[in-house]
Order: C-alpha cells, then sequence, then structure tokens
C-alpha cells in the first residue's frame, strides 16, 4: 500500500484520522449522551404526585401583549398537583398589563409583579427574573419565556420529576427550548444550530461538565440562586441570565438534565438574518466568561472540525487517487456518524430530523460564528440591554 501512497499522503491520511476519531469521540460521548439519559429515565418509575414538588413558573414579559394571548394558557392549564405561574412585567410600554389583568381574573394561581419603567439597569431581564424569584411561593422556580409554548400538559411534571428522581442532591435541571419550523432556509439553520447546541450543552451536563441552560427551559431551587447570590459576577453583561448562572452554580453531582419529548418547549425563530444574528452575537458575547474545562471542550469541537475540512482540502490538491479515494471514505464514514447521532437524539426529544443539508450547516455554522466573534471586538456595546 505504501507505494500507491507518498509520505505526505500518509502524514495528512494520518492526521485526519485522528481528527475523525476525535469528532466520532465528541459525537458519541457528549452528544449522543442525550440518548443514554432519555433512555435511562424512561427506565426509572413515575413519581407518586404527592412526591412531586411545589414550583414557581416564572416567565419575564417586555411588550409581549400578543405572545402572552397566545402562549400564556398553555403555562395555565398544566397538569400539575400545584404550581403558581409568576409574570413578570419588565417595564411594558404595550397592552401587556391590561392582558395579564384579564387572565388573572380567570386563573387564581397567577400572580403579578412588575419593574418599574425607569428602571435603569445593564440587563432589565436579570432584575426582572430576581423579583420574579423573590416573589415565588415555592422552593423550586421553573423559568421560561412569554413566546414558549410548552409541548404538552405535563411539561411541568417532566421537569419536577428529575429533581425527585435525581435524588436530594439535584438543585439544577436543564431542559430544551426548540424552535417552530418555517419553510425557510434560515430557519432549517436555526433549527439545526438549536439543536446541535442543545445536544452539546444537555451531552455535556450527562457527562457531569454542564455549562449552560436556556432560560426558555430551566429549573433550579430558590435557595441555590440566593446562595449563590443570584447574577453576582455578571451584573453587567447585557445576556447571560441562563447561561452564565448554570455556569457559575451547575456541578457535574447537582445537575440533571430532561431529554424526553413533552418536557420540550417551542419558541418562534427569528424571521430576519439581522435578528438571527443579532440574537447569536448577544448569546456568544457571555462565552468569555465560562469555567476554563467549559471553554476549552467548546473549542476543541470546531476547531477539530475545521481542521478536518482543511485537511481534506490539503488532500484534495496535493494527494494521489489513493489518498483521495481514503479521505473521501472517511468523510463518508464521519457524515454517516454524524447523521446517525444527531437524528437519534433529535428523535428521542421529538423534533425534526435532519439529512444531507447538514454537511452545508456544518461548515457554514462555524464561520458565522468567527465572524461574529471577530466583529465583535470592533463593535461599541450600548450601554442598556
Amino acid at each position: 500500500m505504501n507505494s500507491w501512497l507518498s509520505h505526505t499522503d500518509l502524514i495528512l491520511l494520518a492526521a485526519l484520522a485522528v481528527v475523525a476519531l476525535y469528532q466520532s469521540y465528541f459525537y458519541v460521548h457528549y452528544l449522543l449522551g442525550v440518548n443514554r439519559w432519555a433512555r435511562k429515565q424512561r427506565s426509572l418509575e413515575p413519581v407518586e404526585e404527592s412526591h412531586l414538588p411545589k414550583v414557581s413558573v416564572i416567565v419575564c414579559a417586555r411588550n409581549e401583549q400578543h405572545n402572552l394571548q397566545t402562549y400564556l394558557h398553555a403555562l395555565l392549564r398544566q397538569d400539575y398537583p400545584e404550581y403558581e405561574v409568576i409574570v413578570v412585567n419588565d417595564g411594558s410600554q404595550d397592552d401587556t398589563q391590561q392582558v395579564l389583568e384579564q387572565y388573572a381574573l380567570q386563573h387564581p394561581n397567577l400572580y403579578l409583579t412588575f419593574v418599574p419603567c425607569d428602571a435603569r439597569v445593564m440587563s432589565s431581564k436579570k432584575l426582572a427574573l430576581t423579583i420574579g424569584i423573590k416573589a415565588a411561593r415555592y422552593e423550586h422556580v421553573l423559568l421560561t419565556d412569554a413566546d414558549c409554548r410548552p409541548e404538552s400538559r405535563f411539561w411541568i411534571r417532566a421537569m419536577m420529576q428529575a429533581f425527585v428522581q435525581g435524588g436530594e442532591g439535584i438543585e439544577v435541571v436543564l431542559g430544551f427550548g426548540a424552535y417552530f419550523e418555517q419553510k425557510t432556509v434560515l430557519s432549517s439553520l436555526i433549527s439545526y444550530d438549536t439543536l446541535f447546541n442543545g445536544l452539546q450543552y444537555l451531552g455535556m451536563a450527562a457527562a457531569k461538565h454542564p455549562y449552560m441552560g436556556v432560560g426558555r427551559n430551566l429549573a433550579y431551587k430558590k435557595e441555590t440562586f440566593f446562595r449563590n447570590e443570584g447574577f453576582r459576577g455578571f451584573l453587567n453583561e447585557r445576556s447571560g441570565d441562563d447561561d452564565l448562572f448554570v455556569n457559575k452554580v451547575a456541578t457535574g453531582q447537582n445537575t440533571a438534565i430532561v431529554c424526553s419529548p413533552e418536557s420540550i418547549t417551542w419558541s418562534p425563530p427569528k424571521t430576519t438574518w439581522y435578528e438571527w444574528l443579532h440574537q447569536k452575537r448577544r448569546h456568544l458575547s457571555v462565552s468569555n466568561h465560562y469555567k476554563t474545562g467549559s471553554k476549552m471542550r467548546l473549542t476543541l469541537e470546531p476547531l477539530s472540525r475545521a481542521l478536518f475540512y482543511l485537511l481534506l482540502i490539503a488532500i484534495a490538491l496535493m494527494g494521489g487517487g489513493m489518498a483521495i479515494g481514503i479521505a473521501y471514505a472517511l468523510w463518508w464514514l464521519r457524515l454517516v456518524m454524524q447523521l446517525s447521532v444527531i437524528n437519534i437524539s433529535a428523535h428521542r426529544l421529538g423534533v425534526r430530523l435532519f439529512g444531507i443539508e447538514i454537511v452545508v450547516y456544518d461548515i457554514v455554522l462555524p464561520l458565522i460564528t468567527l465572524w461574529i466573534l471577530f466583529s465583535q471586538r470592533f463593535r461599541k456595546q450600548p450601554i442598556y440591554w
């Protein structure tokens, strides 16, 4: 075989094989971890209603009158023994307050509070959440957004069971927040990006390396929030009310994840590229504050992915026929592994499956991320968020 391969071919192919092995390890160990955790959860006995904790569902709403009219009823009609819904009016200028007052007349478990319109803070969302958590009557709090719809009437039950099934040491429970499907390229890209990121943070948490969660579907204990002084340490960040707080308090011992279809929430995706890039820029702006181990794991995956494609290009330009054939076979093997892991886990969560289009997304998304990170160095940040 060596007579058919030059020394350059052998070096490039060896490097490609090593990178492909690391990629396979990452997908199987972390992303497929969601599937393994879900199987484990399904094998457990359902928690008796008398053992389910009372819970306060907290929603922050800023100019959300239309979303509240569309989605709030799904929170108020959950199949759960005892819970309250607290909506914090975060300085709304529309008819949010009037909509909430109408709902409160019909639903005794709905409680309203507010952030003053003249409050000037870097992140009013953090202030609103702190007000909501202080107002909560119960020890367990479950967070979601005003534009979110739970997949089922058993959303609260699915999230709260994780506290009981995981034992007394569980303080944080991470859920998955998906986006409604629309027939556009942007919607498909957002769905894949959200799924990949979701499998990544859920899978790493399952592997005892939690580093973030999403405020659309996140639960923790009230005592945990105040013992760790809430959002202290990143109050001046425009974002981070979800991922930085999880990065601050979550450990491999106190964190559980929920991966069942009935546990996810759905939100409308951004409809323009500008809006989505703005949202992604906001999310990426806080990643520098992650713990060192988290940053290392999160950096190695896209770097290994970029190196994989660079090596493919190098072999295509410099390699002989056999080297190109072997590289092509490795690319196909990686693609089959990637499709299998992504779709097995997507099926377990109850979200859409993906096909050959992920080849494009696999290349485009890291480039977009690098562009955002690079452009942020020259972008003037606004004072208030």
